[in-house]
This record gives structure tokens, C-alpha cells and sequence, in this order.
């Protein structure tokens, strides 16, 4: 291992060749091995040693349930190396994962324009380069004018990806919602096309996890769209025109539906007789 080469990860799992040159091994088994992941390559050692440069790999993916054998495996990922796809299983499943995208993504700079929209008006942020880092929780990036922010992997709501000029180039841009101080903002992200494909594949994990087929109300939807465009919790009733009764159930229902949260309790008192009259005492005080 060279000096520039460090060691990510080292634990037990097993390995399926699922496909080779293109063709489906029907007959294809798991074998146990040592997997070595670095950030340069991940190494499948058993009998013999099978080594994937990162470089190599084009994607990695959900399942490719080839055979029964794979099917019955509860977690796996796919490796598209090629032609051919591997089948990795590890003891943590979700740690290597992270792991992959941390063996390609850590340190990788890129191209960063933050907030380029927030709370759905266009800002004039500029280009700058950012660099990344990642853990289980969050993409998060630096900037060059020491801006520091993150893109909790469980807070993704829309992510896209578009063509757009940067830096004299035509380069793919990814669009990703997330929230920042309590608001909507949405940040763009572009950069060399190898980063771009695997940091594109990290966010739409995130993002697949949130999308749900809802079937709100039309009055649900403008509540859910003024608190998008930066309108108060309180301030909501008089915005959309509705009783603060029916605010109150709608944020229910909508809580019940994962579609917004609790950030802070409010509180509504009355005076108890004791309250009343310590609050007569100390009217006469005065």
C-alpha cells in the first residue's frame, strides 16, 4: 500500500460474480472473503485475491438478485465494474456503504453555488469550489470564502440534474432541496463527471427515502407551500386564510405524515384561581 493509499475499511463479508462480460452467471455462489476498502480500491481477499481499482467502478447499485442464492441475501450492494457486476455483502451493510462514498467523495472538491435558491425565490450566489466531506448523516462541504454547511442525507426533498456552464465548461449540475435555519433552500452542485455520478447516487438514497405518494388536501398544500416560502408557523392562519382551529389539525395530520415536525412546543395557559390571585396582589402593589 502506497503512502497515498489509506485504509477506510477492513471486515469480513462474501462476494457474488453475478455477471461476466455481460452474461448472467445462473450458477453463480457467494464465497467468504476479507474486504479491504481503501481510497483507491476495494480488495476481496479469500483463496485467491480480487482487486477493483474505485476508479473502475461505474456504480453502485441496489440488487441483482441473478439467482436464488442472491435473492435469499438479505443486504447487498452491486458493483458495475464494466461488464461485469459483483455482489458484496458485509457484516454492516450500511457503514460500508458510507464508506464507499466516503473512499471516493472525502476531500474531492468541486464546484458549489449555495443557496442558489431559497425559500423558492432564485439568489445571486456565485460559483465557488467546496470540498466535501461525508459521514453517515450528512454531505457536508467548505467553501472557499469559509462558508460551512451540510446536507443531512435524511432531509432531501427534491434533487434534479440539469446542464449548465461552470467554470467555461458544459458540465451536469445536481439540484438538491434541503433545508438550512428552518428554511427551503436548494444548492447546486457540479464538478468532475466521477465525483458528480457518485455524489448524485449518495443524495438520491437520501431522497428516495422521503418520497411518498401523499394525497393531501388542496388547503393542506397551500399551508405546506407558505411554510416552503419562508411564512411563520403562526403566521400561517391569516396567510392562507383559515382558522387557527384548522391550522392546528392540519399540522397534526401533516406530522402524522412526516411532511413537517415539531421544532418548538407553544404553549396556551389560562390562569388558575392561585394565578388570579397573585396576579390581583400584585395589581394592588402598584
Amino acid at each position: 500500500m502506497s503512502n497515498s493509499e489509506k485504509k477506510i475499511e477492513d471486515t469480513q463479508g462474501k462476494y457474488m460474480r453475478a455477471v461476466k462480460g455481460g452474461h448472467d452467471i445462473n450458477d453463480a455462489s457467494w464465497q467468504q472473503c476479507r474486504v479491504i476498502l481503501t481510497n483507491q480500491r476495494i480488495a476481496l481477499v479469500a483463496d485467491g485475491k480480487l482487486t477493483i481499482p474505485l476508479e473502475d467502478i461505474d456504480e453502485m447499485g441496489e440488487r441483482y438478485d441473478v439467482n436464488q442464492a442472491a435473492s435469499t441475501e438479505s443486504n447487498y450492494s452491486t458493483l458495475y465494474v464494466g461488464d461485469d457486476i459483483i455482489l458484496l455483502a458485509t457484516a454492516d451493510h450500511e457503514t460500508f456503504r458510507t464508506n464507499f462514498y466516503r473512499a471516493i467523495l472525502d476531500n474531492a472538491v468541486i464546484y458549489v453555488q449555495h443557496p442558489a435558491v431559497k425559500g423558492g425565490v432564485v439568489q445571486n450566489a456565485e460559483w465557488q469550489r467546496g470540498r466535501l466531506k461525508v459521514s453517515e448523516e450528512a454531505v457536508r462541504m467548505v467553501l472557499e470564502d469559509g462558508q460551512k454547511f451540510a446536507i443531512d442525507r435524511d432531509d432531501i426533498g427534491e434533487l434534479g440534474i440539469d446542464e449548465k456552464v461552470v467554470a467555461d465548461e458544459e458540465r451536469a449540475v445536481i439540484e438538491v432541496e434541503h433545508s438550512m435555519d428552518g428554511a427551503s433552500v436548494e444548492t447546486h452542485l457540479s464538478g468532475q463527471e466521477h465525483h458528480i455520478s457518485v455524489l448524485k447516487q449518495l443524495l438520491e438514497e437520501g431522497a428516495e427515502r422521503n418520497r411518498a405518494n401523499l394525497d393531501l388536501e388542496p388547503t393542506e398544500r397551500r399551508v405546506i407551500m407558505a411554510l416552503y416560502s419562508g411564512v411563520s408557523p403562526f403566521g400561517i392562519s391569516e396567510f392562507v386564510g383559515i382558522d387557527v382551529e384548522k391550522v392546528e389539525e392540519i399540522y397534526d395530520r401533516l406530522i402524522e405524515l412526516d411532511v413537517v415536525e415539531v421544532v418548538r412546543e407553544r404553549k396556551e395557559v389560562a390562569l388558575t384561581a392561585q394565578g388570579r390571585k397573585v396576579a390581583g396582589e400584585a395589581m394592588g402593589e402598584r
